[in-house]
């Protein structure tokens, strides 16, 4: 990453910080003071973000352990912790798989083997995602906003679907001489397509480790993908009744699934205070101000900041040398 793509960065999270101080200054203001989080609820969601991480690292783990591809339990942590520091300083969580991708590299998997576990691993969470959004939309009163997510993930699990079978299809085919002349009004020329072929060639080297997945090692890996999303989601209840104060659920857990899930498409890193003000938009209903502006500010830290600080500590530097190559070398002008 240059000067420039840092220095979109650091914008982009002083405007979130500086909402974020702006409403606790409004909370304040009408109030007199701001709630002050008790040890307990910390300390539950310091513990729901250990969880979380080894949980999410688990179900890495046990993904590749399905498709027969050797990986160890630290090598998966730092996977996962990895594509959270990388998808956090890339707009639009552009940075994550580059990330992923690195670090099973330097953890002696191959191109292949890499590819599928990250297509596996981001099956399991769009199907996790789904189902959770159904459970919320049908068997509580979030209606509408879960309703919502389930439009916006289902169309994007469909896109990501359709678009891995026809990889899988292209790469059945041995393809080989020349970009097909329907491709290259497209841009795609020589260059382009044997990159093309070499992607396709990986992608039919992991096919038979597909067709040869253990189906009970797929199962756990998706228990554990759903329970990772459901810690996701548990950390703002955690604070809040960690405190004692009282709130419906439903809001406390559908709103950050909308702004966690559906903020990664904020087109600068760290959403640029779009998720500040989405919460804060969210739930001024349903928190007293002087309480919203302190969860707020604690949900961000230990939703964010914390995963953010954790895959630097773990991986960053094989994250900005993933970043950085991505940077130097990029594909090809037509």
């Amino acid at each position: 990453m240059n000067a420039r793509r840092w220095a979109l960065v650091a914008l982009s999270f002083l405007a979130a910080m500086a909402l974020s101080a702006d409403i606790v200054w409004r909370g304040w203001q009408s109030t007199g003071h701001v709630h002050v989080l008790p040890w307990r609820a910390h300390a539950l969601a310091l513990l729901v973000f250990v969880l979380e991480t080894v949980t999410r690292g688990t179900k890495v783990q046990w993904g590749a352990k399905a498709l027969r591809i050797p990986l160890r339990w630290t090598a998966a942590v730092r996977v996962s912790l990895g594509g959270d520091f990388g998808a956090s300083v890339t707009p639009g969580r552009a940075g994550a798989e580059p990330a992923r991708f690195l670090v099973l590299a330097e953890a002696g998997v191959a191109t292949a083997p890499a590819l599928l576990i990250l297509f596996f691993e981001l099956a399991l969470e769009l199907v996790s995602l789904v189902l959770v959004c159904a459970v919320l939309a049908f068997f509580t009163d979030g209606g509408m906003l879960a309703g919502g997510m389930i439009g916006i993930i289902g169309g994007y699990a469909l896109f990501v679907i359709g678009l891995a079978g026809g990889a899988f299809v292209l790469a059945g085919r041995r393809v080989i001489g020349p970009p097909p002349g329907w491709l290259r009004p497209l841009g795609i020329h020589a260059g382009r397509w044997r990159a093309i072929r070499r992607a396709l060639r990986h992608i039919r080297g992991g096919m038979d480790g597909l067709r040869r997945a253990r189906p009970g090692a797929m199962l756990v890996a998706f228990a554990l993908s759903v329970a990772h999303v459901a810690l996701r989601l548990a950390v703002l209840p955690a604070l809040i009744y960690g405190s004692g104060i009282r709130a419906p659920l439903t809001p406390l857990v559908v709103w950050p699934l909308l702004l966690l899930y559906g903020g990664a498409v904020a087109p600068v890193p760290g959403g640029g205070g779009a998720v500040e003000f989405g919460f804060a938009f969210g739930l001024r209903k349903v928190l007293d101000p002087s309480v919203l502006a302190g969860a707020l500010v604690w949900w961000r830290i230990y939703s964010f900041y914390l995963y953010l600080l954790a895959g630097a500590l773990v991986a960053g530097t094989t994250v900005m040398r993933a970043l950085n190559t991505s940077t130097k070398h990029p594909a090809p002008a037509p």
